[in-house]
């Protein structure tokens, strides 16, 4: 399916557009990620892609400037918030309950979408607090569309491909 057919890619279903989380390294998570956003800004959705950690690290800043209430009202009125790479880093206390509040002011008013390497049941090395991690997964699952998008890394596979293909050429 094209994501442009997707028919949660109309005004009407703003807050169904996708959310999603995707598995393994090199599987086209990000790809994935930044095509959906495409598509939705094409389709006249306000979009935004930020990495996990770099959203963090603005919410903390913003925190520290007195700035935070303006921050995640900025991301709150996105139409969809792309969060790529969660997962990768581990977030202390502060960071995951700064994540949290992004989450909890877009609940069912706006879309978010997350690539992620880890499963659901692994997202307790990214959030410690298994309470808080469970609110998270909560928030972003609840009618959410799950994409995994399988095993195989795309890089890897691409460079064995040259590497065979390279040994064949004199």
């Amino acid at each position: 399916m094209r994501l442009r057919d997707n028919p949660h890619i109309a005004r009407q279903d703003r807050t169904q557009l996708l959310q999603s989380v995707a598995f393994t390294s090199g599987t086209g998570k990000s790809h994935l990620l930044i095509g959906l956003g495409t598509a939705a800004a094409e389709a006249g959705f306000r979009v935004r892609y930020t990495l996990a950690a770099k959203l963090v690290n603005e919410l903390a800043e913003a925190a520290g400037d007195r700035q935070l209430s303006k921050t995640i009202a900025r991301y709150g009125r996105v139409d969809l918030l792309c969060i790529d790479e969660l997962g990768y880093l581990e977030l202390d206390r502060r960071g995951a309950e700064l994540l949290f509040q992004v989450l909890t002011e877009r609940e069912e008013k706006n879309s978010v979408a997350i690539a992620s390497n880890e499963a659901f049941s692994a997202w307790t090395k990214t959030f410690t607090d298994p309470r808080l991690c469970a609110a998270i997964v909560d928030r972003i699952t609840f009618g959410a569309t799950i994409i995994e998008t399988g095993t195989e890394s795309y890089r890897l596979a691409h460079s064995r491909k040259h590497q065979a293909n390279s040994k064949d050429t004199p």
